[in-house]
């Protein structure tokens, strides 16, 4: 029995080995199946790209044998060749795009905005957004495709080259065009840098120019603290209080003269140059006036000389009383804050902010002393006629052929200075205020203040005076006229003008250079009307003898304040 199950035991145990052994055979089988069915899939995915690569190079479809389609799987599309080739045409289209861009910016830089090749470049840069934009290829773009179809790749790629050719025809054409530009650019931006840099030096020689003419020179500083220190130390020789007037001052038969300044040297070669060419100098009175600090300086140099028997009258504008605030426009005005702050400013940037008329930013054209000329008969009462001098001026001939003229009922007498459009009307006034336009012909004839000739008779008469405070007070804002004593001398004496021959007084001797010397000695007066006045540094030349030739060397004074060296 033992033996039985012994027998029985190894059959079992031999049969176990058999069942395990078959299924590791199995199981090997099967293993080798499904790496048999993998690689036939693999090797059919493979041959579809093969066989339509077949179809597009020899002609034939791979479908006729059934082994795929021209359309890719998502697992073929994960690695379509074709994919980088569009990514690199829609590159350039981009790039070419940003190109034309460029160009187009620049174009405009260079102020072409309504040139052809900026509408060029507009328009090829339109062109690739259209195509990009274009249905048919936007589809190739979309993630979500499942393919690329490549006939339509091919169009999109010939279109993309087609404007690539004629953009970069178009930007070759445009690389001279635009070298010529840039150097056209440049050139104005060169000339606008440069004018820049003239308009500012311009504006600092005006300053400068202005400084140097209108500021008193150390030797005619000089003279007059000299003169002044001779007052003050010989008080009785020189002063006049407490003395009668002199009747020749007041004789309408003489020939009277009208001096109003503040230089005592300018004022002494007016006097010196009357008198010598004066037929009969002890027929001639001059009526000096002064301000208070210069007063001393005036009466020591016209009691120094006899000047040929010349009577000479030498004031102070204080001592007329009747010239005040309250009576006088210039200065009522003077006390205006915005009137001080208008001439006193002193920085440079203030000073010639208007270069065209920095000349009136001058105080002297709201003195006092430059407006005395339109109180003539208020100054001279007695008198009938009286003949009003610059300190600028220097006489060449005898002047009596003045009152012989017949003024026909005018009141001044005086040169014309217009010619053709220059010297108008319309230069000295605003004929854009309604008052201005209305009252004034734009081109009316200007004339002279330097020597004028007025008849006070007439003057009394038409009420001048009058007239001058109205136009001055209404004036009081400057927007009837820059400031100065020509403008309301043109409104004042309007219509009451009498011309005068233009050799009685030559002008232009500070400024203009041309000026003939035939002119220039058959004038009776010459006026250095300008900046560059005859006892200045800056003076001309060529005319500055016609001046010094009377000045008097032989004072000590002068000798001592070293003119002329």
């Amino acid at each position: 029995m033992a033996n039985r199950r012994t027998a029985r035991s190894g059959v079992g145990g031999g049969g176990g080995g058999g069942g395990f052994g078959f299924t590791v055979r199995l199981l090997a089988s099967a293993i080798t199946v499904a790496i048999c069915f993998f690689f036939t899939l693999s090797f059919f995915f493979t041959l579809q790209p093969h066989s339509a690569r077949l179809q597009t190079n020899f002609g034939f479809s791979t479908g006729s044998y059934g082994i795929g389609s021209t359309r890719r799987s998502v697992l073929a599309l994960k690695s379509d060749p074709l994919k980088p080739r569009l990514d690199q045409i829609r590159k350039q289209a981009e790039d070419h795009r940003s190109l034309v861009m460029a160009y187009a910016s620049y174009a405009r830089k260079l102020k072409l905005e309504n040139s052809k090749l900026v509408r060029v470049f507009a328009d090829l840069s339109q062109n690739y957004s259209d195509l990009i934009n274009k249905p048919m290829y936007r589809a190739l773009f979309e993630t979500d495709s499942l393919s690329i179809d490549e006939s339509v790749l091919r169009q999109f790629e010939k279109e993309v080259k087609e404007r690539i050719k004629v953009t970069r025809q178009v930007i070759s054409e445009a690389k001279e065009s635009f070298d010529n530009l840039l150097k056209i650019q440049k050139l104005k931006d060169t000339i606008f840098a440069v004018n820049e840099q003239l308009t500012k030096a311009k504006k600092q020689g005006a300053f400068s120019s202005l400084i140097a003419a209108k500021s008193i020179p150390k030797s005619l500083h000089c003279l007059a603290m000299r003169l002044m220190e001779e007052r003050i130390a010989h008080p009785e020789k020189y002063t006049d209080e407490g003395k009668p007037t002199p009747p020749e001052f007041e004789d309408p038969k003489l020939y009277h003269y009208a001096i109003f300044s503040d230089n005592v040297l300018a004022a002494s070669v007016v006097v010196n140059s009357a008198t010598k060419n004066a037929k009969e100098p002890g027929k001639h009175v001059f009526h000096v006036v002064t301000d208070k600090m210069n007063l001393g300086a005036m009466q020591v140099v016209f009691k120094l000389k006899d000047y040929n028997g010349a009577h000479i009258e030498v004031k102070a504008v204080e001592d007329y009383k009747f010239l005040n605030s309250s009576y006088v426009p210039v200065l009522k005005q003077l006390e205006s804050a915005n009137l001080q702050k208008f001439y006193f400013e002193n920085t440079l940037e203030n000073a010639t902010k208007d270069t065209t008329n920095m000349k009136f930013r001058n105080p002297k054209y709201l003195s006092i002393l430059n407006h005395l000329r339109f109180y003539l008969p208020e100054m001279y009462p007695m008198l009938h006629r009286v003949l009003f001098l610059d300190d600028d001026i220097v006489v060449q001939k005898d002047l009596t052929g003045l009152w012989k003229i017949d003024m026909d009922g005018k009141v001044n007498g005086a040169v014309e200075t217009c010619f053709g459009s220059f010297h108008r009307y319309a230069q000295y006034m605003n004929f854009s205020h309604p008052l201005i336009k209305q009252k004034f012909n734009p081109k009316a004839c200007a004339w002279a203040y330097g020597m004028n000739f007025f008849d006070l008779d007439a003057w009394r008469r038409e009420k001048c005076t009058e007239e001058y405070h109205y136009w001055q007070n209404l004036n009081e804002n400057r927007t009837l006229w820059k400031l100065g004593t020509l403008p309301p001398g043109l409104i004042t004496f309007y219509s009451t003008t009498k011309p005068l021959d233009k050799s009685w007084h030559v002008l232009g001797l500070g400024y203009n250079p041309s000026i003939s010397m035939d002119e220039i000695r058959n004038a009776a007066v010459v006026h250095f009307n300008g900046n560059m006045k005859p006892w200045l540094d800056i003076a001309m030349n060529q005319f500055k003898p016609l001046w010094t030739k009377y000045v008097d060397y032989d004072l000590e004074f002068v000798q001592a304040c070293n003119f002329g060296v």
